[in-house]
């Protein structure tokens, strides 16, 4: 049976607790992965992914309370508010916005600079030992509706594997089961023969 440790990937990228959630999305980006361990020396703290850097953006206001403008009211169909949101842009405010989206280092555009892994990041670890098999890898994930596990060794990390892995292995039929069976012969090697 194929193990985890012959599909793994050895040495994944890591990432720090207080690395900005900004750093760990380029860092995801520009290794082409969805997601990575959360590390401290040989502690394993959790797992950051790009989904858990969406939810905590799609939960974290841009603008706090007190840096608010102002809130555009309008009718129930919000016709109104958007009639307003162009009036107040011909009445000059549209020098604002410009220069609000020159300066990334503002609040509300560039929230991930200002927050850590440590916020956004899965504290729940899954995990297999390197000589699991990848079947029940599979399954674990299957049951978890998670993509990656993590491979630990005595409580260290030795490596990753995902989803992608696991289909790797299949499209090369590397978890195909061979059983050979051998009919009896007369040839010089058939048992009782000397």
């Amino acid at each position: 049976m194929l193990k985890v440790r012959e599909i793994m990937t050895a040495d994944p990228i890591t990432l720090g607790p207080d690395q900005s959630l900004r750093e760990a999305a380029e860092r995801l980006a520009m290794h082409h992965i969805s997601g990575a361990p959360v590390v401290t020396g040989d502690a394993v703290l959790g797992v950051l992914s790009l989904s858990d850097i969406v939810e905590f953006m799609a939960n974290t206001p841009g603008v706090a309370e007190d840096e608010a403008a102002h809130v555009i009211e309008g009718d129930d169909d919000g016709s109104e508010a958007i009639a307003a949101f162009y009036s107040d842009a011909v009445a000059g405010d549209v020098a604002d916005v410009v220069e609000r989206m020159r300066n990334v280092d503002h609040r509300d555009w560039d929230v991930l600079s200002e927050h850590t892994v440590s916020e956004a990041m899965t504290h729940v670890v899954f995990s297999v030992p390197p000589d699991a098999t990848v079947e029940t890898a599979a399954e674990y994930m299957a049951r978890g509706e998670i993509h990656r596990l993590l491979v630990l060794d005595a409580g260290r990390l030795i490596g990753i594997v995902s989803a992608l892995d696991i289909a790797g292995a299949v499209a090369d039929h590397r978890l195909s089961r061979h059983t050979y069976v051998f009919a009896p012969h007369d040839g010089p090697f058939a048992p009782g023969r000397p």
